[in-house]
């Protein structure tokens, strides 16, 4: 079958390349607003995006217009902390991902402990083995949307944090120990299931 998106209602074109582009990683993004107010968000639209010098990057979508405070506050102060999300924390992942108002620290909604960052101001997430801290390189919004949309955010990664016991010798991860949670599609994620190898030609 074939589909012409500008067709389709965003319900379905959401359905359809969020199912199909599977599995995505989960960047669990802490923020701090201008007053002060820890934020902490998941997004499935997140990866990296070079490593000459390191860069993620992440996107979200517009609500009835509005930005995410997340998005606010990336603009606002040029900082933000990618934390990865495990299996022991994905719950708490969850609950970070309810629509509050700009005033409630998920921190404390999802009962997570903050710790202060090296080089930028918001907070990491004290139970994630991974984090990077980062600051905004680039942003730019999607043209010709219907629906409002979705701005792209792109930072460099500026300090890595890594739990020792996801670490093995020369910068490798230890994947039994890590154990990342990736975004499906609906209400469902994955685990790392079956590793295999192919050697490059």
């Amino acid at each position: 079958m074939e589909f012409n998106p500008d067709e389709l209602d965003q319900k379905a074109i959401y359905k359809l390349i969020s199912g199909a582009v599977i599995p995505r990683p989960i960047g669990w993004i802490s923020t701090i607003s201008e007053d002060g107010i820890n934020n902490l968000a998941p997004f499935s639209f997140f990866n990296v995006v070079g490593d000459d010098p390191p860069h993620v990057m992440f996107a979200t979508a517009h609500s009835n217009q509005q930005k995410k405070d997340t998005l606010a506050n990336t603009l606002a102060t040029g900082e933000f902390v990618v934390n990865l999300v495990t299996e022991d924390i994905v719950e708490a992942m969850n609950t970070t991902a309810q629509t509050v108002h700009a005033d409630i620290d998920e921190f404390e909604l999802a009962g997570l402990t903050p710790v202060p960052s090296v080089k930028v101001s918001p907070p990491r997430v004290k139970e994630s083995p991974v984090s990077f801290e980062c600051r905004l390189v680039h942003h730019y919004s999607l043209e010709g949307h219907k629906y409002g949309g979705a701005t792209v955010v792109i930072g460099r990664v500026v300090m890595f944090h890594f739990d020792e016991k996801v670490l093995l010798d020369d910068y490798k991860i230890n994947m039994e120990n890590y154990k990342p949670v990736a975004r499906l599609a609906g209400s469902n994620y994955s685990k790392l299931g079956e590793i295999f190898a192919i050697k490059r030609q």
